[in-house]
């Protein structure tokens, strides 16, 4: 556990990275988004096809 807290006691503002897909740089480059995000989109457009 004292590993896990290295960056946050002995860095300045440290933080741990968020682990949200949305926060994620590479998953956005290959369009992978969150399945809240997918979900939202595929019902507007479902919606736009009656």
């Amino acid at each position: 556990m004292l590993l896990l807290c290295v960056k946050i006691v002995f860095i300045k503002d440290g933080r741990f990275a968020s682990q949200h897909v949305k926060d994620n740089e590479a998953l956005k480059k290959q369009g992978i988004h969150c399945v809240i995000d997918q979900d939202r989109e595929e019902r507007e457009r479902k919606k736009l096809e009656f």
